[in-house]
């Protein structure tokens, strides 16, 4: 007896799931994937051939290349575990469009730039008529910038999460990986701040209001509070996002210097090749670099 796509779509994410420990986001995108090539066949995905599989790049023509790719890599994957299980005897995702995957380089934000955003939070802490929510804008801002934590891991982090005493935190990261990331004394000073402002009976660092002490901010509030940050302190908001501080925080530590291996255990990436992305510093300081580190710029060049 046949199972259906949605059943199989389900035994396939919990193989993912229990495997290889991927994230819950990665989970719920891949499903959405298969979900949609699903209901473009007919609920007939698992089972389909590959004349019919093929009809998915017509489906297909209207996305970029990487969301393409990554829709691609997903039906690869279920067609493999379909075949690896004898669910199916042949494996048809060959037919399927294999489109050049780009890394698009992550968005710059300034030094200038971000004193900026700096400068005015402080004018709010300073201000007399301070509010609640400015100590928490200031903490969220330096554990941004400051430790370059991903939105999913600021939003959810545990109310004792940072010490006074400690200069790092422990993080749950994709996959539930821990990892330590290190913390200045401006922002454990600015957590200290905002959590003077909340209960110690709270979970989470960041509370939501609307769930009292148990539950934590969205990732969705967290892109707001970021993108009205940037309106209150006069830069486009369109070039500032929680990834964008992120970002920041990586492309500033490369430009001072930082090792990539470091930078790579800092940001929590399983792969190299993720963090080599940050090495798009200015040609003017590479041009530097080498005339100032090279060997052979102690040698006399011969006429």
């Amino acid at each position: 007896m046949n199972h259906s796509d949605s059943e199989l779509i389900d035994i396939f994410l919990e193989m993912l799931s229990a495997e290889r420990g991927l994230a819950a986001n990665t989970i719920s995108a891949y499903q959405n994937d298969l979900q949609d090539a699903s209901d473009f066949l007919n609920q007939k995905l698992a089972f389909s051939k590959a004349e019919k599989l093929s009809t998915l790049s017509h489906h297909w023509r209207d996305l970029g290349d990487n969301s393409v790719a990554r829709k691609s890599s997903a039906l690869r994957q279920f067609f493999e575990f379909l075949e690896e299980e004898s669910i199916r005897l042949d494996n048809p995702s060959s037919t399927l469009p294999k489109p050049q995957k780009k890394r698009a380089l992550p968005k710059i934000l300034s030094l200038a730039e971000v004193d900026q955003l700096f400068e005015y939070v402080e004018h709010k802490i300073n201000a007399n008529n301070v509010h609640r929510n400015d100590y928490r804008l200031a903490a969220l801002l330096e554990l941004l910038y400051g430790s370059g934590l991903r939105a999913s891991e600021l939003a959810s982090i545990p109310y004792n999460a940072v010490l006074v005493d400690k200069p790092y935190i422990i993080l749950k990261g994709k996959g539930d990986k821990e990892r330590l990331v290190p913390i200045s004394d401006r922002a454990r000073h600015a957590v200290v701040r905002w959590r003077a402002c909340i209960s110690d009976k709270s979970l989470y660092l960041f509370p939501t209001s609307k769930s009292g002490i148990q539950g934590h901010i969205s990732r969705i509030r967290l892109y707001q509070i970021i993108k009205k940050l940037a309106l209150d302190a006069g830069l486009e908001p369109a070039k500032l996002s929680p990834h964008v501080l992120r970002h920041a925080f990586a492309t500033h530590l490369l430009a001072g210097g930082a090792n990539l291996r470091a930078l790579q255990t800092m940001l929590g990436h399983s792969d190299i090749s993720t963090t080599e992305i940050y090495t798009h510093v200015d040609a003017s300081k590479l041009i530097k670099l080498v005339n100032s580190r090279h060997p052979l710029t102690k040698q006399t060049l011969p006429r």
